[in-house]
């Protein structure tokens, strides 16, 4: 699918929506905005469904898997077999976003978008076995960058038909918080030191190998910040490329879409650089504790709910919001007006 075709099926969020539904808060018998993040966050899911009272009863969430070859630098812990093993517990419903997500009535959807080995029960939207060490040249292809933004984008609008209305995105990859650091790094003009943490649980040594690497890659590659799949392409991942496809997806089909943590905060920003009306769709979940991550918040113009110092990856974060949101909806839905109490309604003061 083109680039173009993606970005020209997107329109700005309802503001209308979002405004009859602070109308509805507004109109329950409390003093108003006095739930605060709820009914926000809560309105900008109506603006993004463009209904009022949105239905987001059934949800999924999309877990983009891959690995990446910057793991041969010695940036994680980890080797990419522990990918391989998380996807396998992820089909078999036993991570901790499968059960966080089976307690609030979300489904789990593990997609490969670019593992080294293949696991039975996913999603197979692979685009690659993995991306080239991005410091030894690119992570990708051009083309392949492309593909994993237009699989994201293609299964978000499947969810749509298949009738869900809300969606979050998460991912699981060894080494992919180097390659967010380094997007990260590139598109909001910082120092490797100050986009790289220590992901996993990286010791002194392990975190200057993560700055090096970003280092090396992002003078071996010269990605342009203003070309966002050349970004991707140069020193990306495939999970990154795959989550800014479903939040443009997610702009596209009129639904909103919930951001996780470091990782998909990338996408996100990549997404809303390809199109700045994507950001009526975004719903921040969590202050993440990477610190790239609090940056990429703050240069959205983000102000999420949870501050939990999460930091776990697979879309726990966005989960984590879902039954938040189900309490505004409920207030929204159940709780007494002034009307039926027979108060009068609080007046709004500047």
């Amino acid at each position: 699918m083109k680039l173009e075709d993606m970005l020209s099926a997107v329109e700005p969020a309802d503001a209308a929506s979002f405004d009859k539904c602070t109308e509805l808060f507004d109109n329950i018998a409390k003093p108003i905005g006095s739930l605060g993040k709820l009914e926000t966050l809560y309105a900008k899911c109506a603006g993004a469904s463009f209904v009022p009272v949105p239905d987001i009863s059934k949800r999924c969430v999309l877990v983009f898997c891959a690995d990446n070859g910057v793991l041969a630098q010695g940036v994680a812990q980890s080797t990419h077999e522990v990918t391989t093993a998380i996807a396998r517990s992820m089909v078999r419903r036993t991570t901790s976003v499968c059960v966080m997500a089976e307690s609030c009535g979300a489904e789990v959807f593990p997609i490969d978008i670019g593992m080294i080995d293949k696991v039975e029960g996913m999603t197979d939207r692979s685009v690659g076995r993995g991306t080239g060490d991005m410091s030894r040249g690119p992570a990708m292809t051009r083309q392949q960058a492309l593909d994993a933004v237009s699989a994201g984008f293609e299964l978000v609008h499947e969810k749509k038909r298949e009738g869900y209305g809300l969606i979050a995105v998460g991912e699981a990859g060894i080494g992919n918080t180097t390659t967010s650091a380094a997007v990260a790094a590139v598109l909001l003009g910082l120092r490797a030191e100050d986009a790289a943490g220590r992901g996993s649980g990286l010791s002194d040594e392990g975190l200057r190998r993560k700055i090096k690497a970003i280092n090396t890659a992002i003078e071996v590659n010269r990605p342009d910040k203003n070309d966002i799949l050349d970004v991707l392409s140069k020193i990306g991942g495939f999970d990154i490329a795959g989550m800014c496809g479903a939040f443009l997806g997610g702009a596209a089909c009129r639904m909103p879409v919930i951001m996780d943590g470091l990782i998909s905060s990338v996408a996100a920003l990549c997404a809303v650089r390809l199109c700045p009306a994507v950001k009526g769709y975004i719903i921040p979940s969590h202050v993440t504790a990477e610190p790239a991550g609090v940056k990429i918040l703050a240069e959205l113009d983000f102000d999420p709910m949870l501050h939990g110092d999460m930091r776990l990856g697979e879309g726990t974060g966005a989960v984590a919001l879902m039954p938040l949101l189900d309490m505004a909806g409920a207030v929204l839905k159940n709780a007494a007006t002034f009307g039926k109490i027979e108060v009068e309604k609080y007046r709004k003061w500047n």
